[in-house]
């Protein structure tokens, strides 16, 4: 049974559907016709002549009537309904075709279905029994919420008919819907799939019934016949000016040139748009995705073009700064190199990326602060490679060695030498000249010499990490003179060895061991209290070429020529040949290559690279640390061989001078395999060149 109350109620929702029809069925329709669209008009039901109906005032609708009933009642309310029924039989009605009337009461098509009412007690409801006196009795209340229940304004003009009911919520409707026109409402239906208010109950009819006089069918048809996206031309132009040359940063044409020059450039079919008299309709979701995503690359490349510059803006500053530190290191303590003064830092010189067997080495997700290729030397002075890598907490010493038991036997595989933690290395000692020599002390244990090509960077890496652990600075020790004890082994072993600095006549170090020490000759370096330069280096024209792997001729007949003069040993360096890099060629290679842009800082770059040091000499370089693999075969071009080897196993080659090898594989070892004089064997591949 449905009363007064339920009327109101669908009355509401009847102006609510009201404004969703008129926001999203007729007024997108009425813009495709004013802005001349090619548009099929698709019906729907419009529920204008039911709000009419009810709320009608000329010719009176349904509360109008009922008004004019409740103010002829007075004091006797028997009789009134019917009365009512009467007036409305006897009425001309608007939209009388969705009104009908019975005994007892009528029957209105609302936009969701026809719902019968039952006039008892409607006029007793419309009624607005609540007088003057009684509101500002509750008016006067010292509780601020009773107050606020009351906001009648009982002083204005009262004359004329009594308010009702009805037409206060007439009133109160119309304000409402005044309100949410000047807004752009979104909407979202629900449906109700059951009367159980159960889980898994669905109702298909009465689920059918919402759907149709919701009007969501002909929203939906309306929706997908209609354009998705539309815009003035000028804010359009605005949006997407950016994704020809032509309209950024200004169109200067007139607008609609630019519009159809924009979905011209990225090729949108002419059925996905159409131009109207001030707007531009675009038809699908994904033709606009189209523009949106074409936008947001131009934005993400030119943002790419700023970062870029950025970065490299900042990444010069950050060099000259941490130039600037490495040289407070040995300032006023050693000499510096020639040409190797103002080099970018890289860090990681041997491409740890590439390098798995190295990361093993290293706790999970422990960051390199410095790796690179170094030599490390023995209590007689020999050399050997070893790969110097320091972590925030320690340094390694890894180097080749042969498994000597088991079924790999034979087999070279790379070991930690040494482990150092940064807070238990004692002292770090170094000459004051120009060569590249530290000695590790440790205490209670023995020291290690070694010779890296970037030590000046290692030792600012060093104190950083020292102080951070420590919170004091670390002891660098700068003399000519210096002392290293050297590890027991069996029964004999330890004490000490002595390691000297004297004035060269080159820039490359001369060993000669002697006794229970070693005289290291170098010639003079830039002073002690050199300075880098203020200026960032140029960035490099091209990324490939530069210096090269190779020692120049006369350089390397220089370094012959004095080292045969001089007649003392030069060890620890391999030939600047044409042999396998160990860095790989994307990674911290090519950073370096660009950093030194002076041919010799390229040249001593390169020479790290390939593991060597910067001593030199006539001597052959030292035999391979891995042990020679088993040969396997694949035609590779041929070498010349650079040094004479003298071969120490059956399976090797001996050559000479001026030997033509036939590469047949290059491996990782640092042996080759080739034919010479009919025979396949093996050779150290830092004896040849490749031609």
């Amino acid at each position: 049974k449905n009363g007064f109350e339920q009327f109101c109620i669908n009355f509401v929702n009847e102006k609510l559907q009201q404004i969703f029809i008129e926001l999203t069925l007729k007024a997108e329709q009425d813009e495709y016709v004013s802005e001349g669209i090619k548009w099929t008009p698709i019906d729907f039901f419009n529920n204008k002549v039911v709000c009419e109906l009810i709320e009608s005032k000329k010719p009176p609708g349904i509360i109008s009537v009922m008004d004019d009933v409740c103010a002829t009642m007075h004091a006797q309310t028997d009789g009134a309904d019917q009365k009512l029924l009467e007036k409305l039989m006897g009425a001309t009605l608007p939209g009388a075709n969705h009104f009908s009337q019975f005994n007892a009461g009528f029957t209105v098509q609302h936009y969701a279905g026809k719902v019968t009412y039952d006039a008892d007690g409607f006029c007793e409801r419309n009624r607005d029994v609540l007088f003057t006196d009684l509101i500002e009795t509750m008016q006067s209340s010292n509780v601020p919420f009773i107050v606020n229940l009351f906001p009648e304004n009982t002083k204005a003009n009262t004359r004329g008919k009594p308010t009702t009911f009805g037409s206060k919520i007439r009133t109160q409707a119309n304000t409402l819907v005044d309100t949410l026109m000047k807004c752009q409402p979104s909407y979202v239906r629900c449906i109700k799939p059951n009367e159980t208010k159960k889980p898994h109950d669905w109702d298909e009819n009465r689920m059918k019934h919402q759907v149709e006089y919701l009007g969501l069918k002909e929203n939906i048809r309306v929706r997908r016949a209609g354009f998705a996206y539309r815009r003035p031309f000028k804010k359009f132009v605005q949006r997407f000016a950016i994704l020809t040359p032509e309209t950024w940063p200004k169109w200067h044409g007139a607008e609609i040139d630019g519009c159809k020059h924009i979905l011209n450039s990225v090729h949108m079919e002419t059925d996905q748009w159409q131009i109207g008299n001030s707007k531009l309709f675009i038809k699908n979701p994904e033709s606009l995705f189209l523009l949106e995503e074409s936008r947001d690359r131009k934005f993400d490349a030119f943002a790419r073009v700023i970062q870029k510059a950025f970065r490299a803006h900042k990444g010069r500053k950050d060099a000259l700064l941490r130039r600037e530190e490495a040289s407070a290191v040995v300032f006023n303590k050693k000499q510096r190199r020639h040409n190797t003064m103002n080099r970018n830092f890289v860090g990681d010189y041997i491409g740890m990326e590439e390098k798995p067997t190295l990361r093993t080495f290293l706790a999970k997700r422990e960051r390199v602060e410095f790796a690179a290729r170094c030599m490390k030397y023995d209590r007689r002075f020999k050399p050997s490679d070893r790969y110097l890598i320091m972590t925030a907490k320690q340094i390694l010493l890894i180097g080749a060695e042969k498994i000597k038991k088991g079924p790999e036997k034979g087999k070279v595989v790379e070991v930690v030498k040494r482990q150092l933690p940064i807070d238990g290395l004692g002292k770090i000692s170094l000459s004051t000249k120009q060569d590249d020599f530290m000695i590790f002390h440790v205490d209670g244990e023995y020291d290690t010499l070694m010779e890296c090509l970037f030590k000046t960077e290692f030792l600012t890496v060093y104190s950083k990490k020292y102080e951070a652990l420590t919170g004091q600075k670390p002891q660098l020790y700068f003399n000519d003179n210096l002392t290293m004890a050297i590890k027991k082994e069996g029964w004999g072993g330890g004490g000490t060895r002595a390691v000297t600095f004297q004035r060269g006549d080159c820039d490359l170090a001369m060993l000669k061991p002697g006794g229970k020490g070693c005289v290291i000759s170098i010639g003079d370096g830039l002073p002690s209290n050199t300075r880098p330069s203020n200026k960032p280096l140029a960035r490099p024209q091209s990324r490939g070429g530069g210096g090269g792997g190779h020692m120049s001729r006369s350089r390397q007949s220089s370094a012959r020529t004095k080292q045969s003069v001089d007649k003392s040993i030069a060890v620890g360096r391999r030939p600047s040949t044409q042999g396998k890099p160990t860095m790989h060629k994307t990674g911290a290679r090519s950073q370096a290559r660009n950093s030194i842009p002076e041919d010799d800082a390229a040249q001593v770059f390169q020479q790290a690279r390939s593991g060597a040091s910067r001593t030199s000499g006539k001597a052959p370089p030292p035999r391979p640390a891995h042990g020679a693999p088993k040969p396997r075969g694949k035609v590779l071009p041929k070498a010349k061989a650079i040094y004479a080897w003298d071969p120490q196993d059956a399976s090797e080659l001996r050559l000479v001078e001026g030997d033509i090898v036939e590469i047949v594989e290059e491996q990782e070892t640092g042996w080759w395999k080739g034919k010479l004089r009919g025979q396949t064997g093996l050779f150290p591949y830092n004896y040849v060149e490749k031609m």
